[in-house]
Order: C-alpha cells, then sequence, then structure tokens
C-alpha cells in the first residue's frame, strides 16, 4: 500500500474544518450563515437554480449552487476516475474474479441501510415524508473510512485493501442513485446528446485518432503534438459541455463530468485511490487528477461550510434513520452479504482476513459525512427535513468509535505497513 496519508489528511481536516465552522456559525447566528449560502452571485443566468419568474423560466446561480453543482463536478470527477481505473486496467482492483466478495459486501452495505432507514420510517408513520431520503444512509465517505480503517486495522493488513474496494464500489453505485433517483427538475434526456456527443468527439479527435495515425511508429508524432500542444484543453471543453448538457437534462450537473473521464488517455496501470505514487505516471488523466487535487482540497472546505451549518435544534426523526441506517444496516448488509460471498459462494476473503473482520469494516464503511450530505441536499428541499437528515450524516461520525469498540472485541490484530 503505498502512502496515502498527506492527501487524505488534507482532504479531512479542510473538510471538517468547513464543516466545524458552519455548525458554529449556524448555530450562532443562523440568519447570517444562511444569507452566505444562498447569497446570488447572478441572476437571470445560463446556469444555476432553475425557477420561474414573470412567466418564463429562468435561472440564478448562488454561492450555494457554485459549490455543489458546478464546482463538485471536480471531486465527482477525481472520483470516477478512480473507478473507472479499478475496472478497466488490467491490475484494476475491481476487476475480474477478485473483486466479487468487496462487490457484493458493498451490495448489502446499500441494501441494508435501505431497509433499516424505510423500516423505521414505516413504523414511525413518517414513510411519506421522509422515504425521499433512502440514499443517504447508502454513502461511505472514503477518506474518513481510509483514516478509521488504519487506526483499527493497521496500513498493512488486507481488510484496509478490501475497505478501499468496497468504497469506490460504494461510490460509483452512488453516482448511479444520484443520477438515476434524484432528477434536479423536468427529465430532458435529449440534452444528454450534447453530453455524449461531446465525449464521443474529444475521444476520436484528442485520443483515437492521433493514435490510430501513429499506429506502427514508435514515435508518435501526433499523440505527441495532441498532448504538447492542446494539453488538457479539448477534455475541457467537452466537460463544459457536458456538464451544461446534464444541467439541461435535469440531471444533476455535479455528474456532469463523468462521461468525459473515460475519454482521457490513461496509464496502463493505477496504484490505487489517492496514492501518492501516481504523481509519477505521466499520462495526461492522472496529470489532470493530480493537478486538481489541491483545488478539490478547497472546494471540500466549502463543501462542508455551504453545507454542515445545521441548528442542533433541527434534531429530528430524520436524523435517527439516517444514523441507525448507517451505524446497524451498513455493518449488518456488510456482513450477511460478505459472509455469502465469502463462503456459500466460495469466492473467498483476502489471505489474512478473518469473517469477523467483515463486522469490524461494516463500521468503518458507517461513516456516511461527504457524500450522505451532499445526497441530503439533494433528496429534501431546504428546511427542518432536511438540516434533521444532514444532521445524521454529521452524526455518522460516532461510528468511528463504534469501529475501534469492534476492533477489540473482534480482536483484531494491526498489521503494520
Amino acid at each position: 500500500m503505498y502512502r496515502v496519508w498527506n492527501y487524505v489528511t488534507n482532504y479531512s481536516l479542510l473538510l471538517i474544518a468547513g464543516a466545524l465552522i458552519a455548525l458554529v456559525w449556524a448555530n450562532i447566528d443562523a440568519e447570517s450563515y444562511h444569507h452566505f449560502v444562498d447569497f446570488v452571485i447572478v441572476d437571470n443566468f445560463w446556469i444555476g437554480h432553475l425557477h420561474a419568474e414573470g412567466g418564463h423560466a429562468t435561472r440564478t446561480l448562488t454561492l450555494h449552487y457554485l459549490v455543489n453543482d458546478v464546482l463538485m463536478a471536480l471531486f465527482f470527477a477525481i472520483a470516477a476516475k478512480e473507478v473507472w481505473e479499478a475496472v478497466i486496467l488490467e491490475n484494476g482492483s475491481l476487476r475480474g474474479r477478485k473483486a466479487m466478495t468487496p462487490l457484493i459486501a458493498t451490495a448489502g452495505g446499500m441494501l441494508g441501510p435501505i431497509a433499516v432507514y424505510l423500516g423505521l420510517a414505516a413504523v414511525l408513520g413518517i414513510y411519506e415524508t421522509v422515504s425521499r431520503g433512502w440514499a443517504i444512509p447508502t454513502a461511505t465517505d472514503i477518506a474518513f473510512s481510509y483514516l478509521v480503517g488504519r487506526m483499527v486495522f493497521g496500513a498493512g493488513h488486507p481488510a484496509i485493501r478490501f475497505l478501499l474496494l468496497l468504497a469506490i464500489a460504494d461510490d460509483a453505485a452512488g453516482l448511479i442513485i444520484l443520477a438515476i433517483f434524484y432528477p434536479t427538475g423536468e427529465l430532458a434526456p435529449a440534452w444528454l446528446l450534447l453530453s455524449f456527443g461531446a465525449a464521443a468527439a474529444v475521444f476520436i479527435l484528442a485520443n483515437w485518432l492521433p493514435r490510430r495515425l501513429d499506429r506502427g511508429n514508435q514515435v508518435r508524432p501526433n499523440s505527441t503534438w495532441v498532448r504538447q500542444k492542446l494539453s488538457f484543453w479539448p477534455y475541457l471543453i467537452a466537460g463544459c459541455l457536458s456538464w451544461f448538457g446534464f444541467q439541461e437534462a435535469g440531471i444533476h450537473p455535479a455528474l456532469g463530468l463523468l462521461p468525459i473521464v473515460p475519454t482521457i488517455p490513461h496509464a496502463d496501470r493505477a496504484f490505487g485511490i489517492f496514492a501518492e505514487a501516481e504523481q509519477y505516471l505521466t499520462d495526461l488523466l492522472n496529470w489532470i487528477e493530480h493537478h486538481l487535487k489541491y483545488p478539490v482540497e478547497i472546494i471540500l472546505f466549502f463543501f462542508g461550510l455551504l453545507n454542515a451549518g445545521v441548528e442542533f435544534g433541527a434534531i429530528g426523526a430524520p436524523t435517527w434513520l439516517v444514523l441507525f441506517g448507517l451505524i446497524i444496516g451498513k455493518p449488518v448488509g456488510i456482513f450477511l452479504f460478505g459472509w455469502v460471498a465469502a463462503h456459500p459462494m466460495k469466492l473467498g476473503l483476502p489471505q489474512g482476513m478473518r469473517t469477523s473482520d467483515l463486522v469490524v469494516i461494516g463500521f468503518v464503511a458507517a461513516i456516511g459525512f461527504t457524500v450522505a450530505l451532499f445526497v441530503a441536499s439533494v433528496a429534501f428541499p431546504g428546511g427542518p427535513v432536511q438540516d434533521a437528515a444532514k444532521m445524521g450524516a454529521l452524526f455518522s461520525f460516532g461510528a468511528a468509535v463504534l469501529s475501534i469498540i469492534a476492533g477489540k472485541l473482534f480482536r483484531v490484530e494491526k498489521v503494520s505497513g
């Protein structure tokens, strides 16, 4: 396992700092906090929140929209890059049979929280009010889970690899859920032709065609010219077009860069998510990712600042639905599905990993934070239900304590590495 500590630590500290400032601010002066969040940058613009005005539709670009819908597209692009490489590359961690047990465990880690969330909602008689938030507790925050996983298992334990595979697959499923179940408005799928047309065009013109022309020529003059003269610009233009297509299609535009990621030239191998060793890979996809590293850390600070400002008085039933979905549904689902995959299905576990480790991994994966906050912000309109659901996502940090306790109970032996 390559060193990822600095990246994840920076990512975590900035995000936590933004969330803590938001919590303090919202509970000291809620009015000024919400005024800041909803600050209007440009009215009657071509991007922004869609609303009716004077009998016709118009868009308003607010600070919240700029961060959540525009800039967070860069965060999801980096997540998509890791998923893409894990699936497509020959040594990809999600390629082939070796990924089947964590993939099946991921399914349990999503179905378990959904069952707990909706089941409790039905028992409490608030199903109709909160059912739209069923996807909130399915999220796993990769960075925070990794940090806690290292504390519990040690950096060299095979359970860490298993956890990262599970978290990457969870992210991939979360992107699909956002696209399908949480449209931002009335769907207009014809606009997706712009997104996928831009992806096809940039792949053919800036990737496939130069390689085709260079076939049999080891000097690769055409590919070199495209890389040196055009660099990332064709993909930036295609990304903007794709993002706009998603917005107009009514699909959450933060996912708008996903069709472009697979079109970017990439290395024949990958070292893994957040790996510092990837800085030595000179392909364009890794070059873009590492140049986005610091901007995305700053974006995540503002994401925490603009989304975690919940008044403590907002704690309500949705808080407990999200929290119990994560800290009960995740461990139970991951253990049951992981056990079925490993034993009845005979897919096995990584060498050095015990069946009981699945329970501990389940608690570690119950930290939903970043993506859970994001889903809460799109699942419910602004108001008490959304605030209460966000509080549940924030409380999921408690899973870190439960993970340490579970590690002690199941006698996890740390493996340094």
